[in-house]
């Protein structure tokens, strides 16, 4: 694994997911964080965004699929959302958390946090 690091942290999208109809009904807010492992010496050395990941078309795909179809599980979004990451062919490897703080849980909490890490290997 190479040690040069994309990060976007706190990206914020409405989604309708859980199991809940409620949840489906009204939707909430998700938050997503992202980590890509990958070379950035290329793109460093040229200068040119087009040999690194680009984070802000990163961030429309990654909102596109919370706003897009639900899903009962955070996990199953998360693993969506790091499919999305792992489809540009420099990542090597990503690491996606999404936060669901205002999930229907009867107790005070501060968030719920799914994060899965996949790679490419």
């Amino acid at each position: 694994m190479t040690a040069d690091r994309i990060m976007l942290k706190g990206l914020r999208a409405r989604g309708r997911h859980g199991v809940l109809a409620a949840e489906r009904e009204l939707g909430q807010e998700f938050v997503i964080d992202a980590t890509l492992f990958l070379d950035t010496s290329q793109a460093a050395a040229a200068d040119d965004v087009t040999q690194t990941v680009h984070y802000g078309e990163l961030a429309e795909a990654l909102v596109k699929v919370v706003e897009g179809e639900p899903v009962d599980l955070i996990e199953t979004l998360v693993h969506r959302l790091t499919e999305v990451c792992l489809a540009h062919e420099l990542v090597q490897e990503a690491e996606i958390s999404v936060h669901k703080p205002a999930a229907p849980i009867a107790l005070p909490f501060d968030d719920v946090i799914v994060t899965i890490r996949r790679s490419r290997a």
